[in-house]
């Protein structure tokens, strides 16, 4: 999943991206309310964190413009301890969650993927993926075969977790690429063949096919 961070404070982003990556997110970050604007407007992103008192626009407004363009990526708003935020307010702007600073990054986290997983599964309160004999769960981003787990890494896990949420549809690589890495990515795109190899290696080679020039398609039947 890819992520935008828009916050001021760079120390504070800087450490929710370097936590957020290692989490397995592909997570790029701005310091600008007009620059997060763009960059959300032009950008398949799926979840923004949005500081609000930010310079070039404030939060409210990005999150505003963001919905009056019908763009319903997920927003989880950020506010400081001194009372500037109104929840009433962000809420009526279209913003789905926030959180209060400081923060616990332990619930950062929780909320980030309560939002996502309400984004993917359109309602559903399931994390979990059932997919043959394999069990995807995008919220303890653990994967079992039966009573098996097996071990991914992130990046790994990221490029099932898009493949898996697309089940029996046919996924192109720069959209793993723009999911999985951030904008900043500029190696060999074939970096996602190497991961697809990777999972074939440790999930069932049959589990993944290629669809020539189109991308690869995860077989929602395989047993």
């Amino acid at each position: 999943m890819r992520l935008l961070i828009v916050e001021d404070e760079k120390r504070l982003a800087v450490s929710l991206a370097k936590g957020l990556t290692a989490e397995g997110y592909a997570v790029d970050v701005v310091h600008d309310g007009l620059e997060g604007l763009h960059m959300a407007a032009e950008n398949p992103y799926d979840l923004l964190i949005l500081d609000i008192m930010l310079p070039g626009m404030n939060g409210y407004r990005v999150c505003s413009t963001l919905r009056a363009a019908g763009n319903d990526v997920p927003i989880l708003m950020l506010t400081a301890k001194d009372g500037e935020y109104d929840e009433a307010e962000g809420l009526d702007t279209g913003a789905d969650d926030y959180l209060t600073k400081p923060f616990s990054y332990v619930v950062l986290v929780a909320r980030i993927k309560a939002l996502l997983r309400r984004r993917g599964s359109g309602g559903s309160a399931s994390p979990v993926i059932e997919l043959g004999e394999f069990r995807v769960d995008t919220a303890a981003r653990r994967v079992h075969r039966g009573d098996e787990e097996i071990t991914l890494t992130a990046k790994e896990f990221a490029v099932l977790e898009q493949l898996s949420i697309r089940a029996g549809e046919v996924v192109s690589k720069s959209e793993i690429l723009e999911h999985v890495w951030d904008f900043a990515y500029e190696g060999d795109p074939n970096i996602v063949e190497v991961y697809v190899s990777t999972l074939r290696r440790k999930l069932g080679a049959q589990l993944i096919k290629t669809v020539r020039g189109a991308g690869y398609r995860l077989e929602s039947d395989e047993r």
